[in-house]
């Protein structure tokens, strides 16, 4: 049976992921730092669907969290076939009046997590022949006004280098691209104004995304952008002279 490991399981987007693949017949792995919350989504999630729901509390800004869930990724029993890079949160600070210790955070969650869990998990799937790589980035990878935005501009860079490399092997390596969507990630103090400086018709429901982010893997689709409003958005963003985006609120998500 398929398993697939999804971190930032324990809500939003990745408990969503978590829902389809295992109704969808995978057994999952389920990765984010509180133990208590991912042993109550695995809880639910088995008696709902009847699949295997592992628990892995990590914390991906660490070493030792990175280290922890690539060692699970490199076992050779019950073997990863898919690969959701799913966690991150946001900051709504200006860069230079946010803390190394932010800005730092926002870093490895967002590359080191994810470049870290992939270089684990991909030489496995190339030798099984099979396997996919799913990160989550962002419309915002389309700005050039914050350093969340240059993150998940890195994650599409790295997710097409990275598909360009797997060709022929059987892996396959997709980036999905979401605008605002409606989970907790906007409850924090520092991002809870979004939800009021945006009308309710731009912001996309967890179930869509997931379901057009594991679409595209199915497809071997490199990028995928699970709106056409935000689709034509994005399109636009890249016409326009960076300079134009650079003053532009980021569309945090996650």
């Amino acid at each position: 049976m398929a398993i697939a490991l999804v971190t930032g399981a324990s809500s939003g987007l990745g408990e969503e992921f978590a829902w389809q693949l295992a109704t969808a017949g995978h057994d999952v792995v389920l990765v984010s730092r509180s133990r208590d919350r991912l042993s109550e989504v695995a809880h639910l999630l088995e008696g709902a669907t009847g699949r295997s729901a592992e628990v892995l509390p990590a914390d991906l800004t660490t070493e030792k969290g990175r280290t922890a869930v690539a060692a699970r990724l490199q076992a050779e029993a019950r073997p990863v076939s898919l690969l959701v890079n799913n966690a991150g949160f946001g900051i709504g600070e200006r860069f230079a009046e946010s803390s190394w210790r932010h800005e730092k955070a926002l870093l490895d969650i967002h590359v080191t997590a994810p470049l870290r869990l992939a270089h684990a998990a991909v030489p496995g799937m190339i030798a099984r022949g099979h396997g996919a790589v799913l990160n989550v980035s962002s419309v915002a990878a389309h700005l050039a006004n914050t350093t969340y935005a240059a993150h998940k501009r890195w994650a599409v860079d790295f997710t097409q280098a990275l598909a360009g490399q797997l060709g022929g092997t059987g892996v396959t390596a997709t980036a999905v691209l979401p605008g605002l969507v409606r989970t907790r990630f906007h409850d924090s103090d520092a991002l809870s104004h979004m939800r009021h400086e945006f009308p309710d018709t731009v912001w996309l429901d967890p179930e869509r995304v997931v379901a057009s982010a594991l679409a595209a893997v199915r497809r071997g689709q490199t990028v995928v952008t699970p709106s056409p409003g935000y689709a034509v958005a994005g399109a636009v963003l890249r016409a326009v002279p960076r300079r134009l985006t650079r003053g532009r609120r980021s569309m945090q998500k996650d």
